[in-house]
């Protein structure tokens, strides 16, 4: 089976919560809140207002 494109990297919370997920695609972190039945999520931005990039792996 081929890698999966989206990987949680934290997590917290229990009946609302945080969670980072990391796009191996591109290496954009996303932040994901939720709480009850609804959440929502965005890009995970640094202090510069730009989005949180995890190096790609060569190849």
């Amino acid at each position: 089976m081929a890698e999966k494109r989206f990987e949680k990297i934290y997590a917290q919370g229990s009946l609302s919560g945080v969670d980072i997920w990391l796009d191996h695609a591109t290496g954009v972190q996303y932040l994901y809140f939720w709480s009850g039945s609804g959440g929502g999520v965005t890009p995970l931005l640094g202090r510069d207002g730009k989005p949180v990039v995890s190096p790609l792996p060569e190849g």
